[in-house]
């Protein structure tokens, strides 16, 4: 059998996002591996019919001895499993990676920048000569007649020179959402309106500024509430100490709940998606609210863009701009029926380009062309 291998950073990372395009490759008759870091989910990997090979992939380090070391690993994972694609997904596996399935003279080769993240967001010289780096490698070295760029949006294409319309290039709507798993429902009561963010507790993913926009919108006297849902990422060199989340907890109308796994739940009960990020793939926790037909306010930035049409479905509020945010916020508390407007304007848009029935054809249908090759 035919056999795809998925290089990802880490087991969450995949289980959270990944296991429909896995079973879009299963569709396509391919066998799936999946090599990342194992933490605390790989049994639902498993679960569903995948192999897992564990592999600690550093997410942060570009030292050149420690991408070689890494390189060395994966070409022999390749060299013994075979794969006819390797399907590596966000930055540091695509360098890895690709470069080891470009000796090994792998069949296919998909590359997946998910999200450009913090080196494209960091503004020092020691990030812009990494970007340069990368740029080279991900757009001319690894590009060929065997490789395909999959893209969550059309901005990042011009980071690395290439075309939306050209052969070797597909823009999907992420990995997909089931809006059966994520349905449309009736607001909650209100007041008060509650606003959720749903993201790792990151810096850059604009936490403190949701927290000082929420701040302001209440004192502009609009009735919000602001709930914070996801855990720190301690391989993160961003994220947020515990005790910062902790003392956010102390203060009026905002509340950090960690990790919380029924996501339907988080948008059944709140009102507003909140989402101040720096920069995105494709913002998931944005197109589950969008499915459940909410309101989003959300920084004017990579990946935001996809899914937010200001004015229409929700408010694109500058950069680090929280007053604007506040003042976002505060129209939605004010008003149920703009709330309502938006929230079905979100469900249309999100039925266009999001759902997992079209992400996953034109997935399948990518491996398809790809194993024929």
């Amino acid at each position: 059998m035919p056999k795809i291998l998925y290089l990802v950073s880490e087991d969450w990372f995949f289980a959270s996002h990944f296991i429909p395009m896995a079973h879009a490759a299963r569709a396509a008759g391919l066998d799936v591996v999946v090599v990342a870091r194992g933490n605390d989910h790989i049994a639902r990997i498993t679960a569903e019919g995948f192999r897992f090979l564990p592999f600690d992939l550093s997410r942060t380090s570009l030292r050149p001895f420690e991408a070689v070391r890494d390189i060395v690993r994966v070409h022999a994972i390749i060299q013994s499993e075979k794969p006819e694609i390797v399907h590596c997904i966000a930055l540091r596996p695509l360098l890895v990676g690709g470069i080891a399935a470009k000796w090994a003279g792998t069949k296919a080769l998909v590359l997946a920048p998910t999200g450009l993240g913090h080196l494209w967001i960091a503004d020092d010289l020691p990030a812009a000569m990494a970007r340069g780096l990368v740029r080279c490698v991900v757009g001319s070295w690894l590009r060929g007649p065997r490789t395909h760029y999959l893209f969550e949006n059309k901005e990042d294409l011009s980071e690395f020179g290439l075309d939306a319309d050209a052969a070797d290039v597909t823009i999907i709507g992420g990995a997909g959402v089931d809006p059966l798993e994520f349905p449309v429902l009736p607001e909650p009561k209100a007041p008060p309106v509650k606003v959720a963010v749903a993201a790792r507790m990151i810096r850059t993913k604009g936490i403190a500024e949701a927290v000082e926009a929420a701040k302001r919108a209440r004192a502009l006297g609009a009735a919000i509430e602001l709930h914070l849902f996801g855990d720190p990422d301690v391989s993160n060199r961003d994220s947020l100490p515990i005790s910062t989340l902790q003392a956010w907890r102390k203060e009026p109308g905002i509340v950090w709940h960690g990790y919380v796994q029924d996501m339907a739940r988080v948008w059944r009960e709140h009102h507003v998606a909140l989402l101040l990020s720096y920069r995105e793939g494709l913002p998931r926790s944005l197109v589950e609210a969008a499915a459940c037909g909410r309101p989003i306010v959300a920084a004017d930035v990579t990946g935001a863009r996809e899914v937010v049409r200001t004015g229409e479905n929700g408010f694109l509020v500058p950069l680090h701009d929280v007053e604007a945010a506040a003042r976002a916020l505060a129209a939605l508390a004010a008003d149920a029926e703009l709330r309502r407007r938006m929230g079905a304007a979100s469900n249309a848009h999100f039925r266009e380009r999001f759902t997992i029935a079209a992400v996953t054809a034109e997935i399948e249908g990518l491996y398809r062309s790809l194993a024929r090759r």
